[in-house]
């Protein structure tokens, strides 16, 4: 799998040391050549974020500067509309070919909430996923709309996984951090800095995000 290609999405809002953690942590367990970074511009699921497009990825590519294997994918950013998954994984499909293995990592919650992603049932035409899961997070369960449609399609053998796609894969992580508990932290007043790379941090402070509650 040294060829393989990693996609890593979320609004990164603010981007952490969990995040750099993991993106490090899936390139070594499934020996990657590239992973990269992709913000979302207009979350379907979520509010939208906190900081600009523009501030979101000037953070990416702070916290990532020191890793040859990270990179920042901005197509999601510069679209004037919603960002789904699903047409930016068929774009990097294109893009690698069909013979390289892609990786998109999410986490466990948008695992279980899978069913609610625009043709969720067709992500793994275009990649394997990877779910990963922190700390007492659980798998869907095998009644649910994802737990059937995960029957057949999960990998528990990383080294005999060799097609492009198709696959999904569980990875633990021990971080329990969240960039919404970071936010809070910080608009509360609280030093949170031991979760953000330095550069990260003096970004934040210097454009004044996350402003301190009132």
């Amino acid at each position: 799998m040294t060829n393989g290609l990693g996609i890593f999405g979320g609004t990164f809002d603010p981007i952490h040391t969990g995040h750099v953690a993991l993106a490090l942590q899936v390139c070594r367990q499934l020996d990657l050549a590239q992973l990269r970074l992709m913000p979302t511009h207009l979350p379907p699921h979520r509010t939208s974020p906190t900081a600009s497009a523009e501030q979101r990825a000037a953070m990416v590519q702070l916290a990532i500067a020191d890793y040859p294997s990270l990179s920042l994918d901005s197509r999601e950013l510069v679209r004037n509309r919603t960002s789904y998954t699903i047409d930016s994984l068929r774009e990097i499909r294109c893009e690698a070919g069909e013979q390289t293995p892609l990786f998109f990592i999410l986490g466990m919650d948008s695992l279980n909430a899978l069913n609610t992603w625009r043709e969720w049932q067709q992500l793994t035409d275009c990649a394997h996923l990877v779910a990963v899961a922190r700390p007492g997070q659980a798998w869907p369960a095998e009644t649910s709309a994802v737990g059937e449609w995960l029957e057949g399609r999960v990998c528990s053998d990383l080294k005999g996984l060799a097609q492009a796609c198709g696959q999904v894969i569980r990875l633990d992580a021990d971080f329990p951090q969240s960039a919404t508990a970071i936010r809070s932290a910080l608009r509360s007043g609280a030093s949170d800095h031991d979760w953000l790379v330095p550069s990260v941090a003096d970004y934040i402070q210097t454009h004044r995000l996350y402003p301190r509650d009132t």
